[in-house]
């Protein structure tokens, strides 16, 4: 397939929307970036996060404890909470997508979509930032971590490794480019198989007022 990224943005444009996770918060720094993209307003992470963490002592539960991990359906309901809030024209739904759909969101106008990849111990996928060579998850321990699709450029090379898929990640305050995976490695760990929401979970976020 083509080159392709988010509203046909250069990678310096959408490193932009890229904010610096302190906590397990990969998911609402994800939701941030959406949100921004498709209304151009600015939510602050903290506070939402701090918002999360207390209400769900008065269960609202849209982590699994607080200072925990959000899974896909729970990212589903935190931005239909966040949009009810905001009185944001946004929507949210699960999908399992391929990868050829996956790659297809990027040309609409009014989609962003989060992806969240798993990993077993000692299986963690090498994730880069931009064409640099160094291996930025270099975590042992099995984990996850939701992500915002930007881009796909087949001719994407970090160091020497081919590396197409790219997301706008949680692990830098904006920067000047992507993070990117290889395709075996993306594909395998967005294809882990979790119980309860399967495999190639998605959260397509959309704008109701916008055309595709």
């Amino acid at each position: 397939m083509k080159k392709t990224s988010l509203r046909a943005l250069p990678e310096t444009n959408l490193a932009k929307f890229q904010s610096l996770q302190t906590g397990n918060d990969c998911a609402i720094h994800s939701l941030v970036a959406a949100i921004e993209l498709l209304t151009n307003i600015r939510l602050d992470p903290q506070e939402i996060i701090n918002e999360v963490n207390r209400i769900w002592w008065h269960g609202r539960f849209f982590r699994l404890a607080p200072r925990s991990g959000i899974t896909p359906p729970m990212q589903v309901r935190l931005l239909r909470y966040l949009a009810k809030k905001h009185n944001l024209p946004l929507k949210a739904k699960l999908f399992h997508l391929s990868p050829e759909l996956l790659r297809t969101t990027a040309v609409a106008e009014n989609i962003v979509s989060l992806v969240t990849i798993y990993w077993w111990f000692g299986h963690s996928p090498a994730i880069y930032y931009m064409d640099q060579p160094n291996n930025y998850n270099a975590l042992k321990g099995a984990s996850g971590h939701t992500m915002v699709f930007a881009a796909y450029d087949p001719e994407h090379y970090s160091g020497e490794v081919l590396t197409p898929w790219g997301f706008i990640n949680s692990w830098i305050t904006q920067g000047t480019g992507l993070f990117w995976m290889e395709d075996k490695d993306f594909q395998k760990a967005w294809g882990t198989p979790i119980p309860r929401w399967g495999k190639h979970a998605t959260v397509v976020i959309s704008h109701k007022e916008i055309e595709t």
